[in-house]
């Protein structure tokens, strides 16, 4: 499973800050060609693009293309689908034949490229109304699609809602997105980006909320959101600690029969030691990355 903490924004068509950006601690970059760059400058922002993505980094290289409505989604989709490019970020994904759409797309790019069919990954943004209501369907579209993720600006546009800094009225969409990643057998979510760039206090508990609800990691806008993301969604020292010692005493107590035992006074059976179980996968996820 693919480390993906945070997936940082940066504008496709600005040279310097796409350079900056695939130099940081980011777990990924998305390059994007959607709405950071104006209409005229799409052709040029999609061949700087394709360059940028054959030179060394220290992340993960995703591109936002355009919506699959739009006149820009086929020609992005040729500019950089091509050995070095990590991953597509489709927004405003709205349906299952959207994704089965842009997998096609792809993987008949792949073969004429001579890359391995399904090599490239996929990520549909969900960010409308409609692509809430079909969550069910898009996570369980049988495509190269192993996580999905949360678009709250365009979402709350769409729905007339207003975005607060408590963001209780996204808990339904966010719900709903987490449930149907678990049934369709897909990874954790991504979840949205945080637009208040000052307030890192409302970040840390909007990034909180994330990792509560059952999001592995979260989109950012700004370098200096990683930091923030990265402690919340990283398990402290204590933490891994903790989980090893859980799991070593349970696999001990489960050589001699024993199903549930007492670690330091809390009890642990099968789900418990689970959770101890993922929060070690995790860690050394993250050491073998760094």
């Amino acid at each position: 499973m693919t480390i993906l903490r945070s997936m940082l924004f940066v504008p496709g068509n600005n040279a310097r800050r796409v350079d900056k950006a695939l130099g940081l601690d980011a777990d990924a970059v998305i390059l994007d060609l959607e709405d950071a760059v104006a209409a005229a400058e799409k052709p040029a922002a999609r061949a700087a693009l394709a360059a940028a993505l054959s030179r060394p980094r220290k992340c993960l290289a995703y591109v936002r293309i355009n919506a699959l409505e739009t006149e820009w989604c086929y020609r992005d989709l040729v500019a950089v689908v091509q050995p070095g490019l990590d991953g597509i970020v489709l927004p405003k994904a709205e349906s299952a034949s959207d994704v089965r759409t842009i997998d096609w797309l792809m993987r008949s790019l792949e073969r004429e490229r001579g890359m391995p069919l399904g090599s490239v990954d996929l990520i549909p943004i969900i960010e409308t109304g409609k692509g809430v209501a079909r969550i069910d369907a898009i996570c369980a579209s049988r495509t190269r699609v192993k996580r999905v993720v949360f678009g709250a600006a365009d979402y709350t546009l769409d729905m007339n809602m207003q975005w607060t800094r408590e963001e209780t009225e996204l808990a339904p969409a966010r719900a709903a997105i987490v449930l149907a990643s678990r049934v369709a057998g897909i990874e954790p979510p991504i979840d949205t980006v945080w637009a208040r760039l000052q307030d890192l206090d409302g970040l840390r508990a909007s990034v909180r909320t994330s990792l509560v609800m059952g999001f592995q990691g979260r989109m950012c806008i700004h370098p200096d959101q990683l930091a923030v993301v990265h402690e919340v969604f990283t398990p402290s020292a204590e933490e891994h600690a903790r989980a090893l010692k859980v799991v070593a005493a349970f696999e001990e107590a489960e050589r001699g029969g024993l199903a549930s035992i007492r670690v330091d006074g809390q009890f642990v059976d099968y789900p418990i030691v689970e959770k101890a179980r993922r929060v070690v996968a995790l860690m050394r996820r993250i050491e073998t990355r760094g």
